[in-house]
């Protein structure tokens, strides 16, 4: 027997709102989901900057935009949703807690295996700051590390290593406040690059050990994955909108106009293949500018800011020891992997195999949804499915990742008390 759900993710991104519906079929008594795309939409972003809310009214709008398109190409009211949270702000450390297994067995069980997690996300924070995610990333049962699920094992001492992501206090609550005026509730609130992660890498990728380089407009997300689980995640507050401007200010064109060049050299036609290093650019709609050299716009305005973001890239992998411990190399996504040069750029600055990253792992109306620029929806698509999941058929690492509940109820009433008057 099957039973079916409905669930959403919705990304605030700094260049776009996206809207995803799917209906997730979970055969009873297993673990296996499919997730089934019912409704997509994307409309352009407002009142987000560098992936902040800097206009609660503005982003409410844009949000109530793309809602309402993916709902009429789902034919189902979205009532809650799982929600992206990007931005310079989001910071992460690694954590280690210990407890002694309770049961008179001496058998570890679901309740080992929450205070385990609670005690090593017991960090100091500054009260600006709150936890996001606590992911374990191994256990170890009396001195016997590499365990992955603990449960059923025989012990005394229970230990678990994790990975804290936390966030900006005001940045949740603007996100949650934006979701609650647009009439949405949250189901739970994911850093966009571990969302991205959950649609683009395989778990040989994770296993091996990569890095997943998510390139939105305004920032760029960044996780790293050794033997299997996070080790690091970051965001650099540089993205493609930073190579438009560097576009505009040196062609001297509006930035609307600096979009459109740089979009058609990252997406040629079959006539301009063959044809030489001269662009055309009246045949883009331009007039400030007629003709310029691919050659110019792509070595030497494009590629520098390209290598700036893959060189910030590897400052913080050698910083947290990372870069060689990373043999299935970088997977770069988002919207900005569609930039022309950004794999050579990255083969250059980080010395590792690049692929480009594509959602995968669902079905339906993917059309639309296949593309770089959609692996965060995609992602907290299937991150929320695996929640469901986990929740239905007992604990399963290291799916079910994020603290449970108290801290994200807290964040929910913290925000209704901010639009009481």
């Amino acid at each position: 027997m099957n039973r079916n759900k409905i669930i959403a993710g919705i990304e605030l991104g700094s260049s776009k709102t996206a809207t995803v519906i799917a209906q997730v079929a979970v055969e009873e008594g297993t673990s296996y989901e499919k997730v089934n795309i019912i409704g997509v939409s994307s409309v352009p972003s407002r009142g987000v900057k560098k992936g902040q809310i800097v206009n609660i009214e503005e982003s409410v709008e844009s949000t109530i935009s793309s809602i309402e398109a993916a709902e009429r190409m789902a034919g189902h009211n979205l009532d809650s949703a799982f929600i992206s949270l990007g931005g310079a702000h989001i910071h992460s450390q690694n954590s280690h807690g210990v407890v002694a297994v309770s049961g008179a067995t001496g058998e570890i069980i679901v309740s080992d295996i929450d205070r385990v997690i609670e005690a090593a996300s017991a960090i100091s924070l500054p009260t600006s700051r709150e936890i996001v995610h606590v992911l374990p990333r191994e256990f170890v049962v009396d001195g016997e590390s590499g365990v992955k699920d603990p449960v059923g094992m025989s012990g005394v001492r229970l230990e678990v290593e994790t990975h804290v992501v936390t966030a900006s206090n005001a940045a949740i609550k603007n996100l949650s406040k934006t979701l609650i005026e647009a009439g949405v509730k949250i189901n739970d609130i994911v850093f966009s690059g571990l969302a991205s992660s959950y649609s683009v890498l395989t778990e040989t990728e994770k296993e091996l050990g990569c890095v997943l380089i998510d390139i939105g407009a305004g920032t760029t997300s960044v996780v790293a994955y050794v033997d299997g689980s996070l080790a690091y995640s970051g965001v650099i507050p540089v993205g493609a909108k930073n190579v438009t401007n560097d576009i505009a200010i040196g062609l001297r064109v509006s930035l609307d106009s600096a979009e459109k060049i740089k979009i058609s050299l990252s997406t040629p036609s079959e006539k301009e293949k063959d044809v030489k290093d001269e662009l055309d650019l009246s045949s883009l709609g331009i007039s400030e500018v007629s003709k310029v050299s691919k050659k110019t716009l792509i070595d030497g305005i494009i590629r520098p800011r390209l290598n700036e973001i893959f060189t910030m890239v590897r400052l913080e992998l050698e910083k947290e020891k990372i870069i060689n411990r990373i043999p299935s190399g970088a997977i770069v996504t988002g919207g900005g992997a569609r930039t022309i040069g950004v794999t050579d750029s990255a083969k250059r600055m980080l010395s590792v195999p690049v692929r480009i990253g594509i959602p995968s792992g669902i079905s339906g109306l993917i059309d639309d949804c296949l593309d770089p620029s959609f692996s965060v929806p995609i992602g907290l698509l299937l991150y929320g499915s695996r929640q469901e999941v986990s929740e239905s058929g007992g604990i399963k690492f290291p799916i079910k990742i994020s603290l449970p509940g108290k801290g994200f109820i807290h964040k929910i009433i913290e925000s209704v008390k901010d639009l009481l008057p």
